[in-house]
């Protein structure tokens, strides 16, 4: 094993580190005692698979399974079973396709991808409801007791860039099960184009790093294009032999954005910056196998006092994808995957987009 890769005994350790939080209805909280968000539960069940913990993984799918709302989505705040934040989230919900069609390519469990299909659908088709006219996702609905109360419509990138993965997971998914999803495909097809050719409509929070690498690590811009896209803004959110800023006026370094930046790496081809940046992450593992989420390098100290399972699991993902520990690791490169959907080939056009760009 390279030495800036795990080991073996270093994988299992940080499998034990997730199970350690998870909470007896299967639920995952970003550290102990603390929230549940659908997302970041997702990224941790597939770590946990990642580290070979399948009793742990079950769990958490049947969590997934049970807390999804008639709408498609999931709260965006969970603390021990009870709902903090009722208001959900679009890329939270569309990522539960990814995990599945993870789960599919280190498993090859048709079973568990029938059980878990009507989550996928529902949660999928809220996506294609919340579409905004430049191709955009909007990011969230505000809840009340009665349900959906109000809709955000405003589109976040790197969320948009999430779901654009999410959305070509499903609709892998619905090949292999031979159910045709054109909506879906439509709304790929146009988000694609909007994260290629419109970013400038998402909100602006290019301050932080993942609005700058997720058009990459979400599979809209690959090849050439997305390593210029890399490059563009390296000096701003990478520090050399520390890893990747979270913003890019603060010297503070983040394992989970410095994991996925490896992962954007990889993904365009990159491997030995993406080793490079990966092994900068090791300066935040914990003797136990977990991490701290962030160090703030002028202070020499770890920020904030957590061990988050999010970090560790984007590190297992990020170790898997280089190292080739399961069947998985390719899931960020689009392995097996559906092809990005084209809108002119779709005959749907982004004629919105463009008129609203000031380019029609």
């Amino acid at each position: 094993m390279s030495p800036e890769l795990l080991t073996v005994a270093e994988v299992a350790a940080s499998g034990w580190a997730i199970a350690a939080a998870q909470e007896p209805d299967g639920a995952i909280p970003w550290s102990v005692g603390g929230h549940t968000d659908v997302w970041n539960h997702v990224e941790a069940t597939m770590a946990l698979l990642v580290a070979g913990r399948m009793a742990e993984a079950e769990r958490a799918w049947a969590w997934v399974r049970e807390t999804q709302r008639h709408d498609g989505s999931w709260p965006r705040k969970v603390v021990r079973g009870s709902v903090e934040d009722a208001s959900g989230e679009t890329n939270m919900a569309a990522y539960v396709a990814v995990g599945v069609w993870h789960h599919w390519l280190v498993r090859h469990d048709l079973g568990f991808v029938v059980a878990h299909w009507p989550a996928v659908r529902r949660a999928l088709d809220l996506v294609c409801r919340l579409q905004l006219p430049f191709g955009g996702i909007a990011w969230s609905q505000e809840w009340d007791d009665d349900g959906p109360a109000r809709t955000n419509q405003e589109a976040l990138l790197a969320g948009s860039a999430s779901t654009h993965q999410a959305l070509r997971a499903g609709l892998s998914l619905a090949e292999l099960l031979g159910d045709s999803q054109p909506e879906w495909e439509l709304t790929a097809g146009r988000l694609g184009h909007a994260l290629r050719h419109h970013r400038e409509l998402f909100l602006d929070k290019s301050t932080f790093s993942m609005d700058w690498y997720y058009p990459v690590l979400g599979g809209a811009v690959r090849g050439e294009a997305g390593r210029r896209l890399l490059e563009a803004r390296w000096e701003s959110f990478v520090v050399p032999g520390l890893g990747a800023r979270c913003v890019d006026s603060h010297p503070w370094v983040t394992g989970a954005e410095t994991c996925e930046l490896a992962l954007a790496l990889d993904a365009v081809g990159d491997r030995e910056r993406a080793r490079a940046v990966f092994a900068a992450a090791r300066r935040l593992r914990q003797p136990d196998g977990s991490y701290w989420t962030g160090y703030v390098y002028t202070d020499g100290v770890p920020w904030p006092a957590e061990h988050t399972t999010f970090t560790t699991a984007a590190v297992l993902l990020a170790h898997d994808a280089l190292a080739a520990v399961t069947l998985g690791g390719g899931v960020f490169r689009g392995t097996g995957l559906v092809p990005d959907p084209e809108p002119l080939a779709l005959g749907c056009g982004c004629a919105s987009a463009d008129a609203l760009a000031g380019r029609a």
